[in-house]
């Protein structure tokens, strides 16, 4: 056996070369000439519901799939702890009375349960006749133009090749699988899950029933004997699902049973898989007011089967680029090793090479895995996106909302894909209905909260399981906060008045009631949360105690200063509530202020205390950074020079979520070439056979990101900082070129998004700014800060609005009207 495969290694490597031309013309395909030897080797597919990672096996091929509503249990209880309120004062005292310890000790008798667990599907297995060691011409990609895999290799002198697509369109999975002589395709597929099953046969299609757990512990979890429960139906948890296959040959014979299907003497066939489950909403017992998975699949399916291979295709296509197609991203350079797999262009650029169009493929296939991932009423991308194996994934892969589900979202308005915001924009819906009793049940307050994790249920209360976790990670009540930030930028780039009004604010005021409610006053009546947390660090205090729980962490007030900020600036558009928006002025005045510390940091803590963890992962304090525009080395020079302080002590490592929030940050302080070194960094390869970067993220053969195991947070976080090294517009003015590395010294980008409704093309040539289209979508004036001096072209209105900024070139009005499109030129003297 051993020997099989350094022969079939030898010749996939021999035969490589025939298909490096292709790549060359194709900068936007993952390929590689060997199959995936394991998950992070896989290739991902999705619609936004269904999702796939494709192996690319030879004799014994595995596909795995998901469904993005596919989780443990059912509805939460909102009131599983009623005794929290009664601690909430012991907690506030023993803060006052500087006895962390105790707080801490009461905070945990304040929490509730565990948030539920995405789930895995099916596994479908295909098992070819192919003699492994006649294989040559091995070739299997993935193509971010037309979100497609494709396998092929060539066996005996029969090519055979394997396309797979998901089609939102459609709702179904495409295989079409084909041999280059007539009948030599031979394979049985079949299909199975970790999960309670059963397979049966309807008619032409093999159908997979399942059931999924009504509990799923949490993997770090180990003191329950039965960590997955299953309960009989009437519970209210664990909801159903169903898988079905239907192939459709032109020639041969297929049989069907319970083990699978059998295709015998065949030339051409297309599978096609559709699956769905009983989730009906957030609050609706997936049992008994379930949907019904069995029709909805089997009408997919049949739908799909109705329709030509071509024209699912076709209607597949048109979907997908109607987004992909928004942002044209070019970087000069780097042609030498673009016909290289991308395995390969890793493994040479984690050793230091050069490497730009791997950069734009990253990027590009981080607007794709978004695209493919977040599709679904209220199931936006969790920790994983849509891809997930594990029976009990690696933190539930949930949604984690004191970081991670935020940066999920980072690149969706600027890069162009706001509609993929929706799914996330239904759970915080969800989450200000359930988050209202948890408010009262929890704190004896108004409005809603929801703290550090959620799921699919839109769980809102502190996890923990009532004492046993640590309030550093399961006390932080600002995760709603944080989430409506993304209420008020949608209406930042979209200008939808409609959007504002009837969806982000009575959310956003709700969060706000909750908040002003929870801020109390201090001995010198600044304002400050009480008890405070900044996400998952510790510090030592003067006396060298240990704590995690404080008051007026710079994170809670940052957030809470962004929240009141887009609440008040919401009143204003809407002409409304303006004795609510006095108090939150009013509140904001009173708001404790930065600190800048002694070693000239930006202060995490209420004092200046040390970090238990100098170089800890989360800089949750640098929020009003970013994402938040509060710190800008433009309009706060003194606060950005301490957050860039507070960055350099925490270090440039970190795991690859972290390390992607770094990028955006090192961004936001205008120092591209950092930002491109923790890029650089983050795109080291790591995985099986390559450098060992298990602890300090990395990326996978697959470019997913590594945590590790894996997160796709990184892979958005990466995209984001990408865009803002390009283009930021934040602080109301477009910066154009803000943050561009000397690497990227010519390149062009197009189809980018700013705030104010506008959209930005731009070239530049040896790191000088050559053009800029604006495409306007509303009159205005669209303020420019552009690095050299511009002029207009034909009868635009352009004019400098104030002098040049030494440092951060100049700045210029555009008077711009809805429709219109403006080009400006770079000024040669």
């Amino acid at each position: 056996m051993k020997q099989n495969k350094i022969g079939l290694l030898s010749v996939l490597l021999l035969t490589a070369g025939t298909v490096r031309s292709q790549q060359i013309a194709n900068p936007l395909k993952l390929w590689y000439n060997a199959p995936a030897n394991e998950w992070s080797q896989a290739l991902p597919l999705g619609n936004g519901r269904l999702g796939a990672m494709v192996f690319g096996k030879v004799s014994d091929e595995l596909v795995q799939l998901n469904e993005a509503t596919l989780w443990s249990g059912g509805p939460v209880d909102n009131n599983v702890n009623p005794d929290a309120p009664k601690y909430l004062p012991q907690v506030r005292a023993a803060l006052f009375n500087e006895n962390y310890h105790q707080a801490d000790s009461l905070l945990r008798k304040m929490q509730g349960v565990y948030s539920q667990s995405f789930l895995p599907m099916a596994d479908l297995h295909l098992r070819q006749q192919v003699d492994d060691n006649s294989v040559k011409d091995y070739y299997r990609d993935l193509d971010l133009n037309n979100a497609q895999s494709n396998t092929r290799f060539t066996s005996n002198g029969v090519q055979y090749t394997r396309e797979m697509f998901i089609s939102a369109a459609d709702q179904v999975i495409v295989y079409h699988l084909k041999a280059s002589k007539k009948g030599q395709l031979n394979f049985t597929l079949s299909a199975s899950s970790q999960l309670h099953y059963q397979n049966v046969v309807n008619g032409k299609d093999l159908v997979l029933k399942g059931k999924a757990p009504s509990q799923a512990d949490p993997s770090y979890v180990g003191y329950n004997k039965e960590p997955i429960i299953y309960e009989q139906a009437g519970s209210c948890k664990g909801m159903r699902f169903e898988v079905r296959l239907r192939a459709i040959n032109v020639d041969g014979t297929i049989k069907i049973d319970t083990a699978g299907m059998t295709v015998r003497n065949a030339t051409d066939v297309t599978v096609i898989v559709s699956g769905a489950t009983s989730f009906n909403g957030y609050d609706k017992c997936p049992d008994k007011d379930g949907l019904n998975e069995d029709k909805i699949a089997a009408e997919q399916l049949a739908k799909a089967a109705a329709r030509t291979l071509s024209d699912l295709r076709t209607r597949h296509i048109k979907d997908y680029t109607r987004f992909f197609n928004r942002v044209h991203f070019a970087i000069a350079g780097g042609e030498a090793v673009a016909s290289l797999p991308t395995d390969e262009r890793l493994r040479r650029y984690t050793a230091g090479g050069e490497d730009p169009s791997l950069e734009t493929l990253y990027f590009q296939y981080g607007r794709y895995l978004l695209i493919s991932s977040s599709r679904t009423k209220g199931a936006p991308a969790n920790l994983q996106g849509i891809w997930n194996r594990e029976l009990r994934a690696p933190w539930s892969s949930n949604y984690t909302i004191n970081i991670n589900t935020e940066m999920n979202y980072w690149p969706a308005e600027e890069c162009n894909l706001m509609e993929m915001q929706q799914p996330l924009y239904d759970l915080l819906m969800e989450l200000a209905v359930t988050g209202r009793h948890t408010a009262r049940n929890f704190y004896n307050l108004n409005g809603w909260v929801a703290h550090h994790n959620t799921d699919i249920w839109a769980i809102s209360n502190p996890v923990g399981d009532i004492g046993k976790g640590d309030p550093n990670w399961a006390n932080w009540m600002m995760g709603g906060n944080w989430l409506c930030q993304f209420l008020w930028q949608h209406y930042e780039y979209s200008g939808s008045k409609a959007f504002l009004k009837d969806t982000a604010y009575p959310v956003m005021k709700a969060a706000a009631q909750f908040s002003l409610g929870w801020l109390v006053p201090d001995k010198e009546g600044r304002l400050v949360t009480a008890p405070a947390t900044s996400p998952e660090n510790i510090f030592i205090t003067e006396k060298g105690e240990h704590g995690a729980v404080s008051i007026a962490s710079t994170m809670d007030l940052s957030v809470i200063h962004d929240l009141f900020t887009n609440v008040i600036a919401a009143t204003d558009v809407l002409g409304k509530d303006a004795a609510f928006a006095d108090s939150l002025k009013q509140a904001l005045a009173k708001l404790y202020p930065l600190q800048i510390g002694k070693k000239g940091n930006l202060q995490e803590w209420y004092k200046d205390w040390e970090d238990e963890d100098p170089q800890h992962r989360h800089i949750s304090h640098l929020f009003g950074l970013f994402p938040g525009n509060q710190i800008s080395p433009i309009t706060t020079p003194e606060l950005a020079a301490a957050c860039k302080k507070s960055l350099e002590i925490r270090g440039d490592g970190g795991t690859g979520w972290s390390k992607a929030w770094k990028i955006n940050t090192w961004a936001r302080l205008l120092d591209g070439n950092h930002a491109h070194k923790l890029l650089k960094e983050l795109l080291h390869l790591t995985g099986a056979g390559s450098v060992d970067m298990h602890n300090a993220g990395g990326t996978y053969a697959n470019l997913f990101c590594a945590h590790p195991p894996f997160q796709i947070d990184g892979n958005f976080g990466g995209t984001s900082g990408i865009a803002q090294m390009l283009l930021q517009s934040q602080t109301g003015t477009l910066h154009l070129l803000p943050a561009l590395p000397d690497n990227w010294s010519t390149g062009e980008v197009k189809g980018l998004l700013a705030q104010g409704g506008y959209t930005v093309d731009m070239n530049w040539k040896e790191g000088m700014l050559t053009s800029v289209t604006i495409h306007a979508t509303k009159d205005g004036t669209c303020m420019l800060r552009v690095p050299q001096r511009i002029k207009a072209e034909g009868t635009a209105q352009l004019a400098p609005a104030k002098p040049k900024d030494a440092d951060h070139g100049f700045v210029y009005a555009l008077q711009a009207k809805a429709g219109q499109s403006y080009t400006l030129y770079r000024v040669i003297r």
